[in-house]
């Protein structure tokens, strides 16, 4: 049998990241939405436990020093974290767990965890990603111009990910994000008995 992995899916604010993963779940059942923790206010319609776990900074902090998080940062002025525990079992039963998390946070994965896959979504220019940050009416003008500013720092990252996708339409993104993900079901590094399983001595 082969393990799981993590693949890592990385972006600046408003390039589709949550509507891309969305689309990519429910369209393929062998793949794991990993909720991230976070201090930051729920938006309208964000329910705790399915689009986050939210938690004050006191939680969040006791948390973190306890090693519970797989990776955390400081994001936007507000913390964010992968719990470990859930990925950590979901990979080793088999499953691909795909974590949506900022820059900060893959970069420290990739650091501590080298068998994850990194994925770079894009927006198809820096016009239409202030178009769509500004066309959510989530945030204040302050912060859509501190996100804005911030994807510029978050493009000089994209070399160190294995693949970028461009959001230009949600169908093609997810497309190409599954064109990815069926490559790297055939890594041969995830199939320990590979050759074995061709002259019929063991089950991959």
């Amino acid at each position: 049998m082969s393990r799981g992995f993590l693949l890592v899916l990385s972006g600046p604010s408003g390039a589709g990241k949550g509507t891309v993963s969305k689309e990519l779940i429910q369209r393929n059942e062998d793949i794991v939405f990993s909720i991230s923790a976070t201090t930051r206010d729920k938006r309208p319609g964000e329910q705790d436990g399915v689009n986050y776990y939210f938690m004050d900074e006191e939680t969040f902090d006791a948390k973190a020093n306890a090693g519970e998080f797989l990776e955390y940062a400081h994001v936007h002025n507000d913390k964010y974290a992968t719990p470990k525990e859930f990925v950590m079992n979901k990979v080793a039963e088999g499953e691909i767990v795909l974590l949506e998390i900022d820059v900060q946070g893959a970069l420290q994965i990739k650091k501590n965890y080298k068998n994850a896959v990194f994925m770079f979504l894009l927006p198809p220019s820096m016009t239409e990603l202030k178009r769509r940050i500004e066309g959510r009416q989530t945030e204040t003008e302050e912060e859509i111009e501190l996100r804005y500013s911030n994807a510029f720092k978050e493009l000089d990252f994209v070399n160190e990910y294995d693949y970028f996708v461009v959001n230009d339409t949600v169908e093609q993104a997810v497309l190409d994000m599954e064109a990815i993900i069926r490559a790297e079901k055939h890594r041969v590094k995830r199939f320990k008995y590979i050759k074995e399983r061709v002259i019929g001595e063991k089950n991959v």
